[in-house]
């Protein structure tokens, strides 16, 4: 079965937004690269661009990856204030999810505080403070 693996596009924190996230999920980055990893004779990377992360990958749980990169200069900025699609986290127990939710959301602004919702599962939302758009929930009896 095919897996999904969120990829977030940063303006040169990419690696301090995935600090953060390793703070919270815990684990170890599989990959780092950097644009200065890439340079040849025949792809020159500008000296401002040079230590800004071209990849970099958060696993959590057993077959799931955090992925992301700043984007170069030359390809404009990204508005870190749009409606994004929201990056979905189910949480294993109540506990798990709190854990998440506060630790993720700290420094953002929460939209709908995690609590019991009106269709039986537990369930918050929020935008974390580098503008990364969250659900955190976890549904009783149902399988992660």
């Amino acid at each position: 079965m095919a897996t999904i693996h969120p990829h977030i596009n940063f303006n040169g924190n990419a690696e301090e937004a995935f600090g953060f996230y390793q703070s919270v999920f815990g684990g170890s980055f599989s990959k780092i690269i950097r644009f200065k990893d890439l340079a040849s004779a025949g792809l020159p990377i500008d000296e401002k661009e040079e230590h800004k992360v071209m990849h970099i990958a958060l696993p959590i749980g057993k077959s799931h990856e955090l992925i992301g990169n700043d984007v170069p200069n030359f390809l404009g900025t990204v508005n870190e204030r749009e409606n994004r699609s929201k990056i979905s986290v189910r949480a294993e127990s109540k506990e798990e999810a709190n854990h998440i939710f506060c630790g993720l959301s700290a420094g953002g602004e929460v939209e709908m505080p995690i609590a019991d919702s009106p269709w039986g599962s537990y369930f918050g939302m929020f935008r974390d403070k580098y503008g990364i758009e969250w659900i955190v929930e976890y549904v009783p009896d149902a399988a992660v």
